[in-house]
């Protein structure tokens, strides 16, 4: 049970990076997000699984830094017990949201890569900015340089995406 709290902190403070990353996409606007603020995590329920190295969170769970909000059904953190507690991989599933002051972005599931530093959510995936809004299949975050893709995801499918454009007079 010692672990739990050191846990606590450390679970979520990679996947809660998303932030900067979507917000240098939309013009830098959700930049001021600040990593080192606190963690806060909710759940009804929390099992450690030291055999596997993976502690899973379930129950409406919610995590919050600074101006982000991570909320899901259940999220599944794997790690290793090399030196210390050290996270590898988040899997987020059950209506994932990931929001910000000025963005929300929607899944079935997000799968965070410490290592590579990924974020992929996937599933009904919808992304809003204002009356901006962007869907498809798979959205993929490089937190290391700063890049988002959307596609149809694996089936196929299509991105769709209605963008608002500044009003000019004398146009029709």
């Amino acid at each position: 049970m010692s672990r739990m709290k050191p846990l606590r902190l450390l679970v979520l403070l990679p996947l809660l990076a998303v932030a900067p990353a979507a917000g240098q996409q939309s013009g830098g606007r959700g930049s001021s997000f600040n990593s080192n603020a606190p963690v806060d995590v909710d759940a009804a329920r929390i099992e450690v699984q030291d055999r596997a190295d993976r502690a899973i969170f379930s129950g409406g769970v919610t995590a919050t830094q600074g101006n982000l909000r991570m909320t899901s059904a259940r999220l599944t953190v794997a790690y290793n017990n090399n030196n210390g507690v050290n996270v590898e991989r988040l899997e987020a599933s059950g209506g994932v949201t990931l929001r910000t002051p000025s963005e929300t972005a929607q899944g079935n599931f997000a799968i965070y890569d410490v290592d590579r530093r990924l974020v992929t959510m996937i599933g009904n995936v919808r992304l809003v900015q204002g009356a901006n809004r962007v869907q498809g299949g798979r959205l993929v975050l490089d937190l290391n340089s700063h890049r988002a893709v959307m596609d149809g995801g694996t089936s196929g499918g299509r991105v769709s995406g209605r963008f608002t454009v500044p009003q000019r007079s004398g146009g029709n």
